[in-house]
């Protein structure tokens, strides 16, 4: 569904991705781990094209979008659905609009029609009863459900997911998990999760990959990150201060 082959991006003299290689098989979730600032939520803003690499190729669904035009990258992003890692809600919008947004400006849809869509999605997201809140009369768990329900209200072929437990507390971060897997069963969707939080990535993912100095040091099942011979991957994964990982 999404391939990467010789991914650069710098920033100036900041080299993050340096020769990135990686596939996402159609169906799959698949956990990118890694430090913060390493580069994980870099690498998911070149698959849905908001950056152009310096060096490399990104193909979605056969598709190589590198070179596409604006119009073009228009109707491939269409095909991605995005949790933000704050939610990033509209702190103007009820939750009704916050959902509504994109299926009012991407779907030729009725107003009943489109009221229908966002009930449906919030209800999939396990919420009833709250499209007329406003942000502030959530808790965080639900800004991110509410973020969610927004994301798959148009149905994505793909969903991404940027540290999707992070600034929530663990029983919440395990709803969210649970979240994850149910989009993944019910709407047969290809996932990326970006995440830190090894609990989550052991929970939702097929497989996880390892970035590393801007590139994939290891890609593999749950059980194969658990028992690498990768030092490197060691330290991240029991979160060690001492290993080749050095603090920056």
């Amino acid at each position: 569904m999404i391939e990467i082959q010789g991914l650069h991006k710098s920033f100036g003299t900041n080299r993050v991705l340096q020769g990135l290689d990686l596939s996402v098989r159609k169906g799959e979730t698949l956990a990118v781990i890694g430090q913060s600032g390493s580069g994980k939520s870099i690498l998911i803003k070149h698959m849905i094209g908001l950056m152009r690499p310096d060096q490399g190729r990104i193909s979605i669904d056969g598709v190589d979008i590198c070179c596409l035009s604006e119009r073009e990258l228009y109707a491939v992003r269409r095909k991605f659905g995005l949790l933000f890692q704050a939610a990033a809600l509209f702190d103007s919008l009820t939750v009704a609009e916050n959902v509504r947004f994109g299926l009012e400006r991407y779907q030729d849809y009725p107003p009943d029609r489109i009221r229908e869509i966002v009930l449906e999605s919030l209800a999939k997201v396990g919420l009833r009863d709250v499209e007329d809140l406003m942000p502030y009369e959530l808790s965080g768990g639900m800004k991110k459900r509410v973020g969610l329900a927004r994301a798959i209200a148009y149905g994505p072929e793909i969903m991404l997911y940027d540290e999707p437990s992070t600034g929530i507390d663990p029983i919440r971060a395990d709803a969210i998990n649970d979240l994850i897997l149910r989009m993944q069963q019910e709407m047969n969707v290809t996932s990326v999760v970006i995440t830190h939080d090894m609990t989550s990535a052991y929970k939702v993912a097929d497989r996880l990959a390892m970035l590393y100095n801007g590139k994939i040091v290891q890609i593999g099942a749950p059980d194969e990150i658990r028992n690498s011979a990768n030092p490197i991957v060691q330290q991240f994964i029991h979160g060690q201060a001492a290993g080749p990982i050095k603090d920056y």
